[in-house]
């Protein structure tokens, strides 16, 4: 490591703190065993939605069908959803006292599931019955805003579900719990891209795998409730395009009062700048 690696390292490490002590929870995308039966796209909505036999099943049908994002969705600082949906048939939440999903009462679903019969029956991720995904105590944690990303990528790229709309594939990790607008500028910045290449691991061709229990371990700068504020104007501006980009790893750097050559040096060694 080299003098000014060393500088920028211990400085980081001196105002900041690893990942997995923030309030925060990491987790992975749902296993369906089979995607095809589970992951549909728009015209298959629309299908399974008309075979309602009445409004109040298509109601019931609605809610369990969510919009999801895989991997390759993913792109830096945003989202490209591709029109494909889940049907989220969950083994129900015990600890939560959340009963299983009831195929019975979803005919319609029901029966695009057993046009998948021979795939499903003996699939290794299945829950109680095989119309039910797998059990996940974090089933709750798809419907809160949370940082998106994919397992393997050239880049740092996080995008950011404000609303908690979509689910996510098994190809992606997310991440719920505060300050998600800095954590969300900070992981995309080159100073994550640097600081991750020290402890990620490579896929052997030209991509890093960033799985979470590395993330956890990134160095992050404490930040104070007027910084975290701070955080969420610049992410508004940006999204109205009032500033770009840089401007937020320019604060981000000041932040971690880095001078102009470990700057510098840093975005050197970058190649999402």
């Amino acid at each position: 490591m080299s003098r000014i690696e060393e500088g920028i390292k211990k400085k980081i490490e001196h105002i900041g703190a690893p990942l997995k002590t923030w309030d925060i929870s990491i987790n992975y995308g749902i296993k369906t065993g089979f995607n095809d039966a589970f992951i549909i796209n728009e015209q298959k909505r629309a299908e399974i939605l008309a075979n309602c036999t009445n409004a109040a099943e298509r109601r019931r049908t609605e809610e369990i069908i969510r919009p999801i994002l895989r991997g390759r969705d993913v792109k830096r600082y945003s989202y490209e959803w591709a029109g494909l949906h889940l049907i989220a048939s969950h083994n129900g939440i015990p600890e939560k006292n959340v009963p299983r999903i009831d195929i019975e009462n979803y005919p319609a679903i029901k029966a695009h599931l057993d046009s998948y019969w021979q795939e499903i029956k003996d699939r290794s991720d299945q829950g109680d019955t095989p119309y039910n995904l797998r059990s996940c105590a974090y089933m709750d944690d798809f419907s809160k805003p949370k940082i998106v990303w994919g397992d393997i990528s050239d880049v740092p790229k996080f995008a950011l579900d404000a609303k908690g709309e979509f689910f996510c594939s098994n190809t992606i990790y997310f991440l719920t719990g505060t300050s998600l607008e800095f954590l969300f500028c900070y992981l995309n910045s080159p100073l994550s891209e640097h600081l991750f290449s020290k402890i990620g691991s490579s896929t052997g061709v030209g991509t890093t795998r960033w799985q979470f229990f590395t993330i956890e371990q990134l160095f992050v700068p404490r930040i104070t409730h007027k910084e975290r504020d701070e955080f969420v104007r610049l992410l508004s501006q940006l999204r109205l395009g009032r500033i770009t980009e840089p401007d937020i790893n320019r604060r981000i750097y000041a932040l971690c009062e880095l001078t102009e050559s470990e700057i510098a040096f840093i975005e050197s060694e970058s190649i999402s700048t």
